[in-house]
């Protein structure tokens, strides 16, 4: 069965990063579930739908979603560096918001969590995902220390944004992220809290990989 580690936490608190590079550190195997409804957010989009209407997004059930080596697929396409477009960040939230998309992608992350040990990501990982995960991580950073982050992802990427929009924005995803209905962003109960505001990406990694070991008595 592996070792199963869920890590949660708001939009740029880190997740999908420290998650990818600890994948590969240990050896593991990585699933980062936001890609996926980014994915199914950018062929929404590409599609021209309502994206309000619920029924618009039958969709889903056909896509081939894969997520590979840090890199995301959708019907063999590499559509890695699409999804994260301004555009598919202001649009995320609302199609993720769905049942019926979550439902389907649930099942599709559930089935690739089940072999050898694996570090998943998202919002919803520890309470819907993976409830039964060896390790439950929920990892926080304040707001401001998350717009910069962001900010330095979009600069990086060559793309020009305003740092206080970029605040906005995240503020509007937070909320949003943790008032849904379905599956909101919220730590489980037995999830450990990780603060990672003033530590940098290797001493998140180690921390965690700590926790890991703790876990296994090693």
């Amino acid at each position: 069965m592996g070792f199963k580690l869920a890590i949660d936490g708001p939009a740029a608190s880190g997740k999908s990063t420290i998650s990818a590079k600890l994948a590969k550190k240990l050896g593991w195997n990585h699933i980062d579930t936001g890609s996926m409804y980014r994915a199914v957010t950018l062929v929404a989009l590409e599609k021209g739908i309502n994206l309000e209407d619920e029924s618009s997004y039958s969709f889903v059930k056909d896509l081939d979603i894969k997520y590979e080596k840090e890199k995301i697929f959708v019907n063999g396409k590499d559509v890695t560096k699409a999804i994260r477009e301004p555009i598919v960040n202001e649009n995320v939230s609302l199609v993720s918001s769905f049942p019926s998309v979550r439902k389907e992608l649930v099942a599709l992350q559930q089935k690739a969590a089940q072999h050898g040990d694996v570090i998943v990501d998202g919002r919803d990982i520890g309470t819907v995902v993976m409830p039964n995960a060896d390790l439950k991580i929920f990892l926080i950073a304040s707001v401001d220390e998350r717009t910069k982050r962001r900010y330095l992802d979009f600069i990086n990427a060559g793309k020009e944004v305003d740092l206080s929009k970029v605040k906005t924005d995240l503020e509007i995803r937070d909320q949003k992220d943790s008032t849904r209905k379905e599956s909101p962003l919220i730590k489980a109960s037995d999830a450990i809290l990780l603060d990672t505001t003033d530590m940098s990406i290797e001493e998140t990694i180690k921390s965690i990989i700590k926790l890991i070991n703790n876990k296994r008595g090693e």
